[in-house]
């Protein structure tokens, strides 16, 4: 038997739990559940319909959803830009229409931005912030189909320092 002194119930807890019925817990336990998740189980099995109506997981540091379309520091004539995340990369990818952007394009990254330049016109500039902080080294640029897609490690090494607030009077 299970050893009910160990837990801070009364004796007459004890004697409830004795008597409840199991049909009675379990349909305690799915009215639980329905609360919990309105749509059911069926919802669980497909997440699209679980996800309707959720907003994009938001960086605690930036206004823009992880996975997004490139806006900011733009001319009105750039290109679209996706830009997300995995947990170890951060991956651009442009859809490139003309293949020779490809040879006057260039590509450059701080550790949280990305500059593209020359495309679609010459001197043009386009500006990319980046959902976290890269790593110096390692980018890597493929094009297939028509499509640019830039991997950039992500910098784990997050270096902070404390600042000392001493007290002057």
């Amino acid at each position: 038997m299970f050893p009910w002194s160990l837990f801070p119930f009364s004796k007459d807890m004890k004697e409830q739990m004795n008597q409840m019925n199991p049909k009675e817990i379990d349909s305690y336990v799915q009215d639980m559940m329905k609360k919990m998740f309105p749509g059911g189980w069926s919802n669980m099995m497909n997440p699209t319909e679980a996800m309707k109506g959720h907003q994009p997981f938001i960086h605690p540091m930036s206004n823009e959803p992880n996975h997004q379309e490139s806006k900011a520091s733009t001319p009105a004539n750039s290109i679209p830009v996706n830009i997300f995340e995995t947990f170890e990369d951060v991956y651009i990818r442009l859809k490139i229409p003309d293949e020779e952007w490809m040879k006057q394009m260039k590509i450059f990254h701080t550790s949280n931005q990305a500059i593209i330049e020359n495309i679609p016109e010459h001197g043009d500039r386009q500006v990319l912030t980046l959902p976290s902080l890269v790593k110096r080294k390692g980018a890597i640029a493929q094009f297939r189909d028509g499509i640019l897609e830039l991997k950039i490690p992500k910098s784990i090494d997050i270096q902070y320092t404390e600042i000392d607030v001493s007290e002057k009077y």
